[in-house]
């Protein structure tokens, strides 16, 4: 399958955008290509570490293997219809008329966006949503230089968020890391790698404690690294329910134009659900786009 770059993407401004590359998004993704519609596959990579580090899997009809070999099938049928993947990681969406999307400063445009990012626990804790805005933030590179000068805490799921601590770190006076994984190491000598989960975040107005392991961290934001930022802070005033993104029988979301399908809208965590709830989406948006033009 082909990939690409944001930067290298041909245009700015598409009918739709696709935002996620697991099975929801390469589902409506492929929809939009065969309905001939103007769109963009975006994500961080094709089909996702869920799928591909899947041992076996069981819940997609037809298919009898583990999730490298589903991921295998996937790629022969995006290359043979000509699917085109853009690497990047969108760390802001805007309503309007059309939709802006973001990457680290770069932006493109869509009349409708589909949004099926998946959902991720890692490093989740209590009062992490309250202070959204306030203290808690998900893209080092967006908001890194707002800390100049102050003690922080980066919360990393996996090893590949140590270039974005390394970042934070030339710009705070402290990063408090706490990686949940093994083998974590820095090269900055500002970074502190602390032991223990994160528990709890607390503060007034904006966020003045982190709590992990028993112990209290007086830090004035929390950089949650990982792959999947949660949907409300991704795109400001979208209704979320119990974690998930709320949607109607079309998967349309409360913000008009913006829909989403996938594991981003609740349980369960099924590939075919996934698969089908992608699909409807396409339809969906693609109608909405026809609309704007009458």
């Amino acid at each position: 399958m082909k990939t690409q770059t944001l930067s290298a993407a041909e245009k700015r401004l598409y009918s739709v955008a696709v935002v996620g590359g697991g099975i929801a998004g390469y589902t409506a993704a492929l929809a939009l290509k065969n309905l001939r519609a103007d769109y963009i596959w975006l994500g961080r990579k094709p089909f996702g570490d869920k799928l591909l580090l899947a041992e076996y899997v069981r819940n997609f009809p037809a298919f009898v293997g583990n999730g490298a070999d589903f991921a295998k099938r996937l790629d022969e049928q995006a290359e043979k219809e000509g699917l085109v993947f853009t690497e990047a990681r969108i760390d802001g969406i805007y309503a309007g008329e059309p939709f802006t999307l973001t990457q680290n400063g770069e932006m493109l445009q869509a009349k409708a966006v589909i949004l099926a990012t998946g959902v991720e626990s890692a490093g989740s804790c209590k009062g992490e949503g309250d202070f959204i805005g306030r203290g808690v933030s998900y893209c080092a590179v967006c908001d890194g230089a707002l800390y100049k000068g102050k003690t922080i805490a980066a919360v990393l799921s996996s090893k590949e968020f140590e270039e974005e601590a390394e970042y934070l770190a030339g710009f705070a006076e402290k990063v408090y890391a706490f990686c949940l994984y093994k083998g974590a190491s820095f090269k900055a000598e500002n970074i502190v790698l602390c032991e223990g989960t994160p528990s709890e975040i607390r503060g007034g107005m904006r966020v003045s404690t982190l709590v992990a392991g028993g112990k209290e961290y007086a830090v004035s934001g929390v950089f949650f690294l990982k792959n999947s930022t949660p949907p409300s802070a991704l795109a400001g005033g979208l209704l979320v329910e119990n974690g998930a993104v709320k949607v109607e029988k079309n998967m349309a979301t409360n913000l008009k134009g913006l829909f989403a399908a996938g594991d981003v809208t609740g349980r369960p965590y099924q590939y075919v659900k996934a698969a089908g709830e992608g699909l409807t989406a396409a339809y969906a948006a693609s109608e909405y786009v026809k609309s704007l033009e009458k």
